[in-house]
């Protein structure tokens, strides 16, 4: 008999959620322990979830049972950089579902909105994603087994053998950046189990800090979005939140987890604020948003103007990568810089007939003013305020 890729939890534990949400977490408790934000949902390709709310409510309210184990906490100890104040909170650490709401817009739409103090709210984000995808999934395509998604995998791979050299392949590194739109638990459970076993190049890690302490690889993540967002009422002046963003995260790590991200406002605006002083400290850039190989061209343009060699930095890509994008971009900057890959829904949600989720949550606010990314593709642009997205282009310069 075929195995069912759903199980009876959704949400694993409080680890099943992707590293960088800890690390800020980390550094929220540290420095901005009294912020206060307010995120909301936003379904990109507009798809009607208002028949699944009762289920996805329900499996929202067992997140209230959610905590860690001794032996998780364990685990977390042995991370360098992970302190023991923090360790002693997550140990208290339980979801308040005071803080979130769960309903229909005037539209009759799917609604979920957060609001509260960001050390207490930051973890919501990846599992309510990780929830109503799986949700959505239990009742469009109960039909799908667990084989299904092994024979997807090795189909990739197989191509991947067959175009890449051996030269190419030792150099490809990759790592799961699948959970937030994964098609179940047991998916990417599957996914991160295979590439340990199979990937022809170097299969690098997995942003899940569960099933990187299951499978024993490394967890791979640094910040996101919400971390220079919150900046913008944050910071001393709207001009400098990118810089004060970068500034505490040196402080607060000392040279380790050192991949900055650099869309939230775009990466022309980001390269100003990027000076010789963090471009020493940071280990590389990670993109996320714009056409990948002219961002890393300008990448590697800006620390040549720096004087800086860029084959000691490191690129990392993760919009929306598939096999032969990375095989592509690979090969295109191979011997210039460094490059790793981070792919996510096209490994943990690729299964032939089904059609995977866009969904966002985004901080809106932070201290009751709005926050706002930019991005540098048309249309991931997300603020509940035009007037402040205008502010702070004006601001930035960013046309």
């Amino acid at each position: 008999m075929s195995d069912s890729v759903f199980g009876p939890r959704i949400i694993q534990n409080l680890l099943d959620t992707d590293f960088y949400k800890i690390t800020m977490m980390q550094a929220v408790l540290h420095n901005y322990p009294n912020a206060e934000v307010e995120w909301e949902l936003r379904c990109r390709n507009n798809e009607d979830l208002a028949p699944y709310l009762a289920e996805i409510r329900y499996q929202v309210e067992q997140l209230a049972d959610v905590s860690v184990t001794h032996d998780q906490l364990a685990y977390l100890e042995k991370i360098p950089f992970i302190k023991p104040d923090f360790i002693r909170f997550l140990s208290l650490f339980r979801f308040n579902l005071r803080y979130v709401q769960v309903g229909l817009d005037d539209a009759g739409q799917l609604a979920i909105r957060i609001r509260g103090p960001w050390l207490h709210v930051i973890l919501f984000e990846i599992p309510l994603l990780a929830i109503i995808s799986e949700v959505r999934n239990r009742y469009r395509y109960r039909e799908v087994v667990i084989e299904q998604v092994g024979e997807r995998l090795y189909q990739k791979l197989d191509w991947l053998r067959a175009q890449a050299s051996d030269d190419e392949l030792a150099g490809l590194q990759l790592a799961d950046f699948g959970t937030r739109r994964r098609f179940s638990y047991r998916v990417q459970e599957e996914v991160v189990h295979i590439l340990k076993r199979d990937f022809p190049g170097r299969f690098v890690g997995t942003s899940n800090l569960h099933l990187a302490r299951e499978y024993q690889v490394k967890p791979i993540g640094t910040m996101a979005h919400e971390w220079f967002m919150a900046h913008q009422q944050l910071g001393p002046r709207l001009l400098d939140s990118q810089a004060a963003a970068l500034e505490c995260w040196v402080r607060e790590y000392r040279g380790q987890l050192g991949i900055a991200l650099t869309d939230c406002i775009g990466m022309e605006a980001f390269m100003k604020d990027f000076d010789l002083y963090f471009a020493k400290l940071f280990d590389g850039l990670r993109h996320d948003s714009g056409e990948p190989l002219a961002w890393a061209e300008k990448a590697i343009a800006h620390y040549q103007r720096l004087g800086i060699d860029p084959k000691g930095k490191t690129l990392i890509f993760s919009d929306g990568l598939n096999f032969q994008k990375m095989l592509e971009l690979y090969r295109a900057l191979h011997g210039r810089i460094q490059v790793s890959f981070g792919i996510g829904t096209h490994l943990t949600c690729d299964i032939p007939g089904v059609t995977p989720m866009n969904i966002v949550i985004k901080m809106t606010a932070c201290n009751g003013a709005p926050v706002a990314k930019i991005s540098d593709s048309p249309g991931k642009t997300q603020c509940r305020d035009e007037n402040f997205v205008a502010y702070l282009r004006h601001v930035f310069q960013v046309a």
